[in-house]
């Protein structure tokens, strides 16, 4: 049985008893505690696989000191996520200075007020977990853009090539980096309804009925669905771009038939990007259309299914989008032959 509420459990390294009793009295309401009285019985213990949540270092102690201890530990790659705030009577900018140096995140200096402490260790254990939260999202992304990818692209390349152009877009339109970065990981999500779709409608070999273009254009509201709605800004984007990658400028794409500017900002950004690799790219149903083609059709669609600002910044930089282009490469696959306009684009003009 998973135990909820688990207590976390700081790790406190003092040469002098009275200070690490003081400080286990502070945190053993709401952590567990455990104790070294030197560098080298800490490390001893760190690499005897005990868990520690956060360590509280004093600096000057005989042998190993705080400073040592703190650089081993990030030096190590199991022990390197530990935060290490480091507690000590000295107050000199130096010393602190040189705490961060080595990869502390905090410095407290004695004699420590019991209320200070706690809020230090509590911030820096929840911004462990912030993290920690982040990176799970970013993997879920990940996994559940490539899953949807699958069903329509055995090698699940196209998503990685799709969100680096999004994100070649997103810096010639100066966006912030944080906002780009965001649009490069939430990107491959954006056809993550395709889960929901049938096989036979996904993989079929030739035009989709009425019927079938009907299912096929749920998948938006599917990816928007199965993202759900959460506080992670990297999900909500997800579940944005999802639910508006197929809309057009113009008025005319689904599912909300959204017009301009009511469009999200990323919704018209992996339009682009979407639709010059799927273009691109050789499926088992359609051959890969040459560049210059595939371009003309972007720059023909400027005002009416693309946002009219987007394509001149798109062909401005398609020395960087043939490199992505290049370094993802589909096995086998081979845009400079005609081979005409085949099913995707019936997909995409509708």
């Amino acid at each position: 049985m998973i135990e909820k509420n688990k207590k976390k459990t700081i790790l406190i390294v003092d040469d002098v008893p009275e200070n690490i009793d003081l400080l286990a009295d502070i945190l053993n309401t709401d952590y567990k505690t455990k104790a070294a009285v030197n560098g080298e019985r800490a490390w001893k213990l760190m690499n005897s696989g005990a868990k520690i949540d956060l360590a509280l270092l004093d600096i000057n102690m005989p042998g190993m000191n705080g400073y040592e201890l703190c650089s081993r530990m990030k030096n190590n790659c199991k022990l390197k996520k530990i935060p290490v705030i480091f507690i000590t009577a000295s107050n000199e900018n130096k010393d602190e200075i040189m705490g961060f140096d080595v990869g502390g995140v905090d410095y407290i200096t004695k004699p420590v007020i019991p209320s200070i402490v706690l809020r230090r260790v509590k911030t820096h254990l929840s911004l462990v977990h912030m993290d920690e939260l982040q990176k799970t999202s970013l993997l879920v992304v990940q996994q559940l853009g490539k899953a949807a990818e699958f069903k329509d692209n055995e090698t699940g390349l196209h998503v990685i090539r799709m969100s680096h152009y999004s994100r070649i877009i997103s810096e010639k339109l100066k966006n912030p980096p944080e906002w780009t970065n965001l649009l490069l990981k939430a990107a491959p999500m954006h056809d993550v309804g395709k889960i929901g779709i049938p096989d036979q409608i996904i993989r079929k070999n030739g035009p989709l009925t009425d019927k079938e273009w009907q299912i096929m254009r749920t998948h938006p509201q599917m990816g928007h669905q199965i993202i759900g709605h959460h506080g992670s800004p990297l999900l909500q984007l997800a579940s944005e771009i999802a639910l508006s990658h197929h809309e057009k400028w113009n008025g005319k794409g689904y599912p909300q038939g959204l017009k301009e500017k009511e469009i999200p900002l990323s919704g018209r950004i992996t339009a682009i990007a979407d639709v010059f690799d799927a273009l691109t790219t050789k499926r088992p149903y359609k051959e890969a259309w040459p560049v210059e083609k595939a371009l003309n059709l972007i720059k023909e669609e400027a005002g009416e299914h693309f946002d009219p600002n987007l394509p001149p910044l798109f062909l401005d930089a398609i020395d960087e989008v043939l490199a992505v282009r290049d370094q993802w490469r589909e096995p086998e696959t081979d845009a400079l032959a005609d081979p005409g306009i085949g099913r995707k684009f019936g997909r995409i003009q509708n």
